[in-house]
């Protein structure tokens, strides 16, 4: 843009100067002096310099991570990233032309099949921002479905989760009943005092926030005697070992599709699923592909039931989310069609086996224990000898070349000195026997 261009423009406004468009933002918050931008760079010294910048982060492919709590270091096929990085699916949004956008549709159609033979549900919608909005809208479906006004909800779902959770509800005129913990699970003598006529549904996380079993089966016998619903939110990975939610009682199962295929970014985007009995799937939020005939009796796909969507019924709408994360379901469908039901079983054994080494290796060390005794898939809770701040401990760790657990002091209080330590099938025996030998001279 040129000086000319500047000053024509500004005067079609009817402005002496770039400093009058902020005139409306009060001087004493404005900013002054020159941005801490470097100056003009060709393109060699810019790709050098955010280069630089780049190398400051601690990825996972330099830095060993032992770090999960919603996030994983999972191995992700080279196939994902040559898939999804054609033009026809990395430009793509929401078909809404479905007459030439099959491909795209199709896709979709096969995430949303995945994800009802992972979970044992009947429907699943084209995919949800994340795990946490796809948890709250899920309380949102079984408030409308049941027209009560409660929630309860474990202390050992996502924190995160949770706080959208209470976000949503205090829109929508929900109470949050909030459930404590015991020994790594839901306690179920607290919520069988909880639950009653007035309960919408019961939502818990399997594997939990602590990487814990639930009994799902319990939970969904308790709740459906007073009609309510059970809302299961789950690690995709977990189910290539563990029964299908939809199997033990779920009337909702939602999730994050991040250990399917897609990197953890440092922190995100990711993509949420959202899976419904045949019974709730109206009432769904987002969009579902569906898969037809055409009059020559060729299979075609199209949207459907698209008179939820606020575009449509506007004030009626089910929901104000209405779109989908089409790039990242697709991340998740080439891993489920790569990896197939035996690698599913194998990766999920995988976790399960290292995890289970890794906490005997950790618990060896002097003053250090397993916080909870309940099963758990591939993330579980030490406990660091007395005093010990687990924020400094891994301090120590990243300076060493690895990224420690999650401190659980953060989120829960009364967890001081406890961390939550997640192993994929990406750590190696060698990297799980340093860690703990790193670990023991961190303490």
């Amino acid at each position: 843009m040129t000086e000319q261009d500047q000053q024509d423009m500004l005067k079609t406004v009817g402005l002496n100067s770039i400093e009058d468009l902020f005139q409306d933002i009060p001087e004493e918050i404005r900013f002054k002096g020159d941005l801490p931008v470097s100056s003009a760079l060709d393109e060699y010294a810019l790709t050098s310099h955010l280069s630089a910048l780049a190398a400051k982060n601690a990825n996972t492919d330099q830095y060993p991570s032992f770090l999960g709590a919603g996030l994983y270091d999972h191995h992700i096929p080279s196939v994902n990233n040559h898939v999804v990085s054609r033009s026809e699916f990395y430009t793509a949004y929401t078909p809404y032309q479905p007459e030439i956008s099959q491909g795209e549709l199709q896709a979709i159609f096969e995430f949303q099949s995945y994800i009802c033979e992972l979970t044992g549900m009947a429907v699943a919608n084209a995919s949800m921002y994340d795990g946490a909005t796809a948890l709250a809208e899920a309380g949102s479906l079984a408030s409308a479905a049941t027209k009560r006004k409660q929630l309860v909800v474990s202390a050992a779902v996502h924190p995160e989760s949770r706080q959208v959770l209470h976000t949503y509800a205090h829109g929508l005129g929900l109470e949050i009943i909030e459930i404590p913990a015991k020994n790594g699970v839901t306690d179920m003598e607290e919520l069988a005092k909880a639950v009653s006529g007035d309960t919408a549904a019961v939502l818990v996380q399997n594997p939990n926030f602590f990487g814990s079993i639930e009994d799902l089966a319990a939970i969904g016998d308790l709740i459906h005697s007073h009609k309510g619903l059970m809302i299961v939110s789950t690690n995709p990975i977990s189910l290539g070992l563990l029964e299908a939610p939809g199997k033990l009682g779920a009337d909702i199962v939602v999730g994050d599709a991040q250990p399917l295929g897609i990197s953890s970014s440092l922190g995100g985007p990711t993509c949420g699923f959202f899976a419904v009995s045949k019974d709730h799937m109206r009432r769904m939020p987002g969009r579902i592909v569906g898969q037809t005939v055409d009059h020559n009796g060729k299979r075609g796909f199209v949207l459907t039931l698209q008179a939820r969507e606020q575009h449509i019924r506007r004030e009626k709408a089910t929901s104000n989310i209405c779109s989908n994360q089409a790039l990242l379901a697709l991340c998740a469908s080439v891993y489920m069609s790569v990896m197939g039901k035996q690698g599913m079983i194998e990766v999920g054994q995988l976790n399960l086996q290292k995890s289970h080494y890794a906490a005997v290796r950790l618990t060896d060390i002097p003053g250090v224990k397993l916080a909870f005794t309940s099963p758990y898939f591939n993330e579980f809770v030490i406990q660091l000898p007395d005093s010990t701040s687990v924020s400094d401990v891994n301090t120590k760790l990243l300076q060493k070349g690895f990224l420690g657990g999650y401190d659980l002091g953060r989120s829960y209080p009364e967890l001081q000195g406890h961390m939550l330590v997640a192993v994929t099938e990406r750590r190696t025996k060698e990297q799980i026997d340093q860690f703990a030998s790193l670990l023991e001279g961190c303490l």
